[in-house]
């Protein structure tokens, strides 16, 4: 099958949003100090952000609580912002009815990553609040919401993803900056592999996520989430923001994980968001320290048998002077860049980049041979 590629634009958008204009007077949910299920309301008065800090063992509670008495966490645009501990929700626990924490954390098997987590039932961006807020929060932090308004999208465009996703951002920090673009592939890989593992643990049959190079998620050729990673350097280290969204029991606009169980008439399990976050850091911790303990290629088998592009042929348009020269070359694997490593017909090897241009990532492939 042959890929004609035209041009390419470097924008990742979580699967399931949707372009909606921002409504001004839109429901919002804030959290107060002993905060009971009678206060838990939807208000079109009180415009804030609230967010709930959680954590695995005493050291993460009492970084919760020291970040709370900080009050330094911020949001962009100077948004009203409500902090609040998980211990200072009473017995009838509202996050029982969206994420159940406690669940989460007894599935979380991690030294690092997952174990302070910051929810809330609504923001903008989950992103957002671990990069404007990367200094504040522990490396392995991660923010998760049941709703997100402001996913980032082209041309200023509003994003909102509907109850289902699991939506969330953590934080990770690195020191070779030569491996920084790498790190989307690990979490890709390691969102993948949570879903199989739940699946052989569950005696299911194998829900088979697929990654399609660079950074979205696949499924039955629908596109069930995204990955995005921004990062900043100070200090002498990357500071890296990674952002994940999955459908996990939201079948429209596409598809989503349980849609596919019932494809398979599974009707006794259903994924559940904690479930797959909690196997999701389990997982991810395990391969980043293969990652950085021995590079890339200490996983690269495991994601070639994932992701959707071995042997794939694409089409290279060139322009040459005034006229565009078409090659065809065949998708072999990736470049220690991280890039795509490409073979023509000719034999010659080249690496493929994107232009930067268009909406689709296999679109504007610009082509540079390789010695």
């Amino acid at each position: 099958m042959l890929l004609r590629v035209l041009l390419f634009h470097s924008l990742l958008r979580y699967p399931s949003l949707r372009s909606k204009p921002v409504n001004k007077t839109s429901v919002s949910y804030c959290y107060c100090n002993n905060l009971s299920a009678s206060t838990f309301m939807a208000s079109s008065v009180v415009d804030c952000s609230t967010l709930v800090l959680c954590g695995k063992s005493l050291a993460e509670i009492e970084a919760a609580k020291a970040i709370k008495s900080s009050n330094t966490l911020k949001l962009p645009d100077n948004e009203e912002l409500s902090i609040v501990l998980q211990s200072e929700l009473d017995g009838e626990n509202v996050m029982r009815r969206s994420f159940n924490v406690d669940s989460f954390m007894n599935s979380l098997c991690t030294d690092t990553f997952g174990r302070l987590l910051v929810w809330s039932p609504r923001l903008a961006s989950t992103h957002d609040v671990v990069s404007h807020n990367f200094c504040e929060l522990p490396i392995g932090s991660v923010c998760l919401a049941d709703v997100q308004t402001k996913g980032r999208g082209r041309s200023k465009n509003v994003w909102e993803s509907p109850l289902g996703c699991l939506l969330f951002s953590f934080t990770l920090q690195m020191e070779d900056g030569r491996i920084v673009p790498l790190v989307q592939y690990v979490v890709s890989l390691a969102i993948t592999e949570a879903v199989k593992d739940i699946c052989n643990k569950n005696g299911l049959p194998s829900v088979d996520v697929k990654i399609k190079w660079p950074n979205d998620l696949y499924l039955n050729g629908l596109k069930v989430g995204g990955i995005l990673c921004t990062s900043t350097y100070k200090l002498k280290k990357f500071n890296v923001s990674a952002g994940i969204g999955l459908n996990v029991n939201n079948e429209k606009p596409t598809t989503c994980l349980n849609t596919k169980l019932r494809e398979l008439s599974v009707e006794a399990y259903r994924f559940q968001r904690e479930d797959v976050l909690a196997t999701f850091f389990n997982k991810f911790e395990t391969f980043y320290r293969l990652f950085i303990d021995q590079g890339f290629q200490s996983l690269e088998e495991l994601y070639y048998k994932t992701w959707l592009h071995s042997g794939q042929r694409v089409i290279v348009q060139e322009k040459n002077d005034d006229n565009v020269v078409e090659h065809v070359v065949t998708i072999q694997g990736l470049t220690s860049s991280g890039y795509l490593l490409a073979v023509g017909d000719d034999s010659q090897l080249c690496e493929l980049h994107p232009d930067g241009n268009s909406f689709d990532f296999f679109k504007g492939l610009v082509r540079r041979k390789l010695e």
